[in-house]
Formats: structure tokens, C-alpha cells, sequence
């Protein structure tokens, strides 16, 4: 892959993982709120770890925008759509698969619905979700020649 299309890639990866951490904290923790990134009785902590949550990944969504503006000055940055956008499909994925393992399996921090009938049921859809988005992510990618 070429430079310029690599720092492309990484880029959409940064910008994927932020937005799909934006997604889980604004659909998951603050609309729907099923959960908190920390489960607790205590709801300052919980508050807390999830103002934690939402400043690391508005950290990743700036840091995508600033590796691009960076790699465009220097121009060395690719143009391809097809890149970029797999990029973020399978950062977005990663940002599943990562946190679903690690949070909800591993740590044992929370759940996707801990309060449902089957909380197992969520867990495992959002890992598909992720699994899913970084396939997509990669077919999107690979329709690029140069990729």
C-alpha cells in the first residue's frame, strides 16, 4: 500500500474507533442508558467513568481529524474513498470487538443490557456487530486496486 493511502487508512481506523465509542456512550449510556461504562451503586463513579469514556474517544475523533489535516499539509495523504471508509468500518469494529471482549467478558466492568432477560443475548450481538462491521471493512477496502 502506498503511503498515502496507508496514512489514509489509519486515519479512517482513529476516526472509527472514536465514533463508535460515540455511539455506545451517547446511544448506550446516555439515551437508552442501559448501562455505564462502570456498573456500581455508586452513580457519581458511575458518572464519572463514563465522562472518562466520552473524553477518550473524543481524544481518537480529534486525533483522526488532526492526522489528516496533518498528513494533507505535507501532502501525503491518499484520496480514496474506498480506503478511508473501509478504514473506519473496521476501526469501528476493532472498537466492538475490543471492548465487548475486554469490558464485558474479561473485566466483567458491565454489560450491553445487564437489566434484561437474557443480558448474554446483547453481549454477543454487539460482538457480531463488531465482527460484522470490520468484514464490511475489509470487503470495502479490498474493491480498491491499490489497496
Amino acid at each position: 500500500m502506498k503511503k498515502e493511502n496507508k496514512n489514509l487508512f489509519i486515519a479512517g481506523l482513529i476516526l472509527g474507533l472514536g465514533l463508535v465509542g460515540a455511539i455506545d456512550g451517547i446511544v448506550f449510556h446516555q439515551l437508552l442508558q442501559w448501562h455505564h461504562m462502570i456498573l456500581s451503586p455508586n452513580i457519581k463513579l458511575e458518572i464519572f467513568t463514563d465522562g472518562l469514556f466520552t473524553a477518550l474517544f473524543s481524544a481518537k475523533l480529534l486525533w483522526g481529524g488532526m492526522k489528516i489535516f496533518q498528513d494533507a499539509r505535507k501532502d501525503e495523504l491518499g484520496t480514496s474513498w474506498k480506503i478511508f471508509t473501509g478504514g473506519i468500518f473496521i476501526g469501528g469494529g476493532a472498537f466492538n470487538i475490543v471492548e465487548g471482549i475486554v469490558d464485558h467478558h474479561i473485566l466483567q466492568v458491565h454489560r450491553v443490557r445487564p437489566l434484561a432477560e437474557n443480558p448474554l443475548f446483547y453481549d454477543l450481538a454487539f460482538l457480531a456487530i463488531g465482527l460484522l462491521l470490520v468484514i464490511i471493512g475489509f470487503m470495502i477496502k479490498r474493491m480498491e486496486k491499490e489497496a
